[in-house]
């Protein structure tokens, strides 16, 4: 027998189910389904539709539910640890959990970029609607809180939420962005602009400069003044940096020679005696682990440092990083929870996730993921993900992901990209909240005891 167990305005409803009937029935339904080609290019172009099969809670057979309270902060009630007045993770039996602020089993069920628009339309529509933050904030905490959704993610207005007056009774666990190599290299010189985050020369970051220390330290200082906030639920020190295969070799094609990336990684062929028409894979994964050591490490000092009390997510891997053991197992030794932007999957890999854990030791969150409409008007011709044809369709796939997530027993979250879509005459790409996504802070768990 298997148990769900889904989570919606103050309630858990356990759904318990036959195992043999999961094979058989999960996935009955069926999504058309397109993507894409050449993403943020006028020149873009679509695959033909062609069917997902796809797995909601109405495809689930022989359940019956039961009803678990959660507290103010959407943890099951049912379920109880160590209160340390902050979020934490745990591993109980064989599944990863955060624990909320007063001990209660919890899932990170979250908006990316809760903010208000920037746009002239945007701007003028707030005003009309909100008048004021204040306002805006208060409404909006109501939407998303009655909506199923506990916290906020990534390019959310912190500021706003920490100050609004539901964070005491209707809190939502916020994250924030600290940006530090990128910030770094803004102060440095040498960075530019690539679309979703920044780029770095020869894609490589400037983790060996001996001030990047000393910028990461002072720059978290101001972390202090978030170490009583029981509503933190966790940093991000980056996003999507370039760490690959490649970085050995990106180092070592530095046009210069002093610069202390290609003194480090010519030291490291020069110790084993290779030059770079010889390096190897292995080389290679050997150098990223010492790259990411040394990232994560210095990072997570300073964190740390200044507020011991709150997590530390990482720097929301994505891509082909999903796949690079070195990666994850130098994150797992400094991380509380790491973060991956998980696209181009209609449904989780089971056997991937399972190694995202294998190889760090910690559990995962899903820092972003989306899918796009074709009934919203816009052109979706931009971005990662997929393209369906309506807002039904894009409920459904957002059950069918989230139902894979849990599945793992190592998911404590995801965060939806994104809260508000971008101003549509400025020809972007849509990924506002779906359809029916009221009951689908779901657990799938073989043994819970309800």
């Amino acid at each position: 027998m298997k148990k769900i167990i889904g989570i919606s305005l103050g309630i858990i409803t356990v759904f318990t189910y036959s195992v043999a009937a999961q094979d058989s029935l999960d996935f009955s339904q069926k999504v058309e389904v397109r993507k894409v080609l050449n993403n943020s290019s006028e020149k873009a172009s679509f695959t033909a539709y062609k069917p997902f099969s796809t797995r909601t809670l109405a495809s689930l057979s022989k359940f019956k539910s039961k009803a678990i309270r959660t507290d103010k902060y959407g943890g099951r009630m049912d379920r109880k640890e160590k209160a340390t007045g902050f979020y934490y993770t745990k591993k109980i039996a064989d599944r990863w959990w955060a624990i909320d602020p007063q001990g209660h089993l919890f899932i990170h069920n979250a908006l990316n970029a809760v903010s208000m628009g920037s746009s002239d339309r945007n701007k003028t529509a707030f005003a009309n609607l909100y008048g004021d933050e204040k306002q805006w904030i208060t409404k909006t905490q109501d939407f998303l809180v009655a909506n199923g959704f506990n916290g906020t993610g990534a390019w959310s207005n912190t500021k706003a939420i920490q100050s609004s007056p539901l964070q005491s009774t209707k809190p939502l666990a916020y994250t924030i962005n600290l940006d530090f190599m990128s910030a770094y290299g803004d102060k440095r010189g040498g960075t530019y602009i690539v679309p979703g985050h920044k780029g770095y020369p020869n894609n490589v970051i400037f983790v060996f400069d001996p001030a990047f220390e000393t910028f990461c330290d002072e720059a978290a200082k101001k972390l202090v003044a978030n170490q009583n906030d029981a509503n933190l639920f966790g940093y991000f020190s980056d996003n999507e940096m370039p760490l690959g295969i490649k970085n050995l070799d990106g180092y070592l094609t530095l046009k210069d020679q002093q610069d202390p990336g290609y003194v480090v990684a010519k030291k490291f062929i020069d110790d084993r005696g290779i030059t770079p028409d010889k390096i190897t894979d292995v080389d290679r994964r050997e150098f990223l682990a010492i790259v990411a050591d040394k990232y994560f490490s210095i990072v997570s000092k300073a964190i740390k440092k200044y507020d011991p009390n709150h997590m530390y997510l990482g720097c929301r891997f994505h891509g082909q990083q999903g796949f690079i053991a070195e990666l994850w197992k130098s994150a797992g030794k400094y991380l509380d929870a790491i973060s991956m932007n998980y696209y181009n999957a209609w449904t989780p890999d089971q056997t991937l996730m399972a190694n995202w854990t294998a190889w760090s030791g910690k559990p995962f969150i899903i820092t972003e993921w989306y899918v796009k409409g074709d009934d919203s008007g816009l052109g979706n011709t931009a971005g990662a993900g997929w393209v369906v044809k309506t807002q039904a369709d894009r409920g459904l796939f957002y059950q069918n992901f989230t139902l894979g997530l849990l599945e793992s027993k190592n998911c404590i979250g995801w965060h939806w990209f994104k809260y508000m879509d971008n101003d549509p005459l400025q020809k972007e790409q849509n990924h506002l909240i779906p359809m029916q996504t009221k009951v689908l802070l779901i657990i799938i768990t073989k043994s819970i005891n309800p």
